[in-house]
């Protein structure tokens, strides 16, 4: 099954490489899964050979990591919370995968709260090829730059943890996602996060954090306000 393009999304994070970023929902109703044949790849499988369920999913995931993402399902069931999450899943070959998770909350037609949705994003091969830049190597960085897109880049460094080559990718997804520059993507996440306050630590401003960063496009030129749900 493909979802949303899902294929080309992987290119332009990736590189080339397809298996890198893929798509997912999750429904409450039955607590029922979708993934793009990205995802499945991810978990070793062959697109279409296997549906996805909660079982499985957690039994992918790494044994240190298991618990906690268990913990995010159960609360994404108890209370709409985006299922976001940065950890480590384990494929059918037993090759780890570090996977950032990027969701924002799924609404029905009617506007009714009914799933989450959003991405993987597989940054195994960064974290395997670079020994990750420090905080206070990243913040410099960023603050002392005055272009918006270096500035947006730094932003999402911190936020998920990753190197400045992969922050950019995912900026430049959105800009191609959405067909709208690459600058005004960043100028508008820019204005959004300093409309939160800028506080991007706690497990609430990570769920804001995704939904701004998966609805940014929604908002450029409109002057409407980041509707944080």
């Amino acid at each position: 099954m493909e979802m949303g393009g899902a294929d080309a999304l992987a290119r332009t994070v990736g590189g080339g490489v397809p298996q890198r970023i893929g798509s997912f929902r999750f429904y409450f109703a039955g607590e029922r899964w979708e993934w793009s044949d990205e995802v499945a790849r991810i978990h070793g499988y062959e697109p279409g050979s296997v549906r996805p369920t909660t079982e499985l999913i957690l039994g992918h995931k790494h044994p240190d990591d298991k618990s906690e993402v268990a913990a995010k399902v159960q609360r994404m069931l108890a209370d709409g919370s985006p299922f976001s999450s940065r950890h480590r899943i384990i494929d059918t070959r037993g090759a780890v995968h570090h996977i950032i998770v990027i969701a924002d909350k799924m609404f029905s037609d009617r506007g009714e709260l009914i799933g989450s949705e959003g991405f993987y994003v597989d940054i195994t091969d960064t974290i395997e090829a670079e020994v990750r830049t420090s905080l206070t190597d990243v913040l410099p960085e960023y603050t002392a730059s005055r272009e918006a897109i270096d500035r947006a880049k730094g932003v999402i460094m911190f936020v998920y943890g990753i190197p400045a080559q992969r922050a950019f990718e995912i900026l430049k997804w959105r800009s191609q996602e959405s067909n709208v520059k690459l600058r005004e993507i960043a100028v508008q996440l820019l204005n959004d996060i300093e409309s939160t306050g800028g506080d991007l630590i706690p497990r609430e401003s990570r769920q804001q954090f995704d939904h701004i960063l998966l609805t940014t496009h929604l908002r450029i030129g409109s002057g409407d306000a980041i509707d944080l749900i």
